[in-house]
């Protein structure tokens, strides 16, 4: 049973939510502004997640970029190595064949920019790929990619009794939240392959995600127990909305 005090809370959380859709589809102007240079029209936070490994050569430059653009309040950054690249003589210590899966499915449906599976990507919002060491391409795929999504999430601090979660907009298709956990800041000795002798950090690294409900619009609240912010070796977490199956990036937020 919720108790007065988080019910209060959940519902400040989706009043905040509803007046934040409602200035999505009258087309508020701008007023946030993220670290990757281009403005985010609803303010809502734009998700990108970067596909790297420690098995490609490639991939250190994009995860400098990661690094560099994950403190921004405009964008929630996770990344997620693969694991097609541990065949190259090292085991990516991080990589899980979720992640190669979920960027298998992004290919299958298409993005715009850089389609493919392939590293460094980021995705945009589930929508656009560009290849992740080429900031200038993200910047553009964020600033093509803001507001792409109707709807928006809230969250409120219920102190021990967890978060409170308020979602609100609409939807062309059924949804599901999800609930993220990462650590923020992973740094690897790699002891062969093709980055074999190599210290990288990795920015964000998603340690697991699970569902937390299905959304198919309108207004919603959930709460988030403290239990379920106990994910082995996570230490910050976020929520992405997404179609499932691949499918595009409704909204995202971290939660602490």
């Amino acid at each position: 049973m919720i108790k007065n005090r988080t019910a209060l809370a959940l519902l400040a959380g989706i009043a905040a939510v509803g007046a934040a859709t409602l200035a999505v589809s009258q087309g508020a102007p701008a007023q946030a502004q993220n670290d990757a240079g281009v403005p985010s029209p609803t303010g809502e936070p734009v998700l990108i997640e970067l596909f790297t490994s420690q098995g490609c050569s490639s991939c250190p430059p994009a995860d400098k970029v990661a690094a560099k653009i994950a403190p921004s309040p405009g964008l929630v950054v996770i990344s997620r190595p693969v694991t097609y690249w541990d065949r190259l003589g090292w085991k990516d210590t991080l990589a899980k064949e979720a992640n190669t899966a979920l960027q298998q499915a992004y290919a299958r449906r298409g993005l715009a920019g850089q389609n493919g599976v392939y590293t460094p990507q980021m995705v945009v919002n589930g929508r656009f790929g560009a290849v992740g060491s080429r900031e200038l391409d993200v910047r553009r795929g964020v600033a093509h990619n803001s507001g792409a999504g109707n709807a928006a999430i809230r969250v409120n601090d219920l102190g021990a009794e967890g978060f409170g979660v308020g979602l609100g907009g609409d939807t062309a298709k059924p949804a599901e939240l999800l609930l993220v956990g990462v650590t923020r800041e992973v740094e690897v000795g790699i002891g062969s392959g093709e980055n074999g002798g190599r210290t990288v950090t990795y920015t964000n690294v998603l340690r697991d995600e699970a569902p937390i409900a299905s959304w198919k619009g309108g207004k919603a609240s959930y709460v988030i127990s403290p239990a379920q912010l106990k994910v082995k070796g996570a230490d910050a977490y976020a929520l992405v909305l997404r179609e499932p199956g691949g499918g595009a990036v409704l909204a995202a937020q971290w939660v602490k």
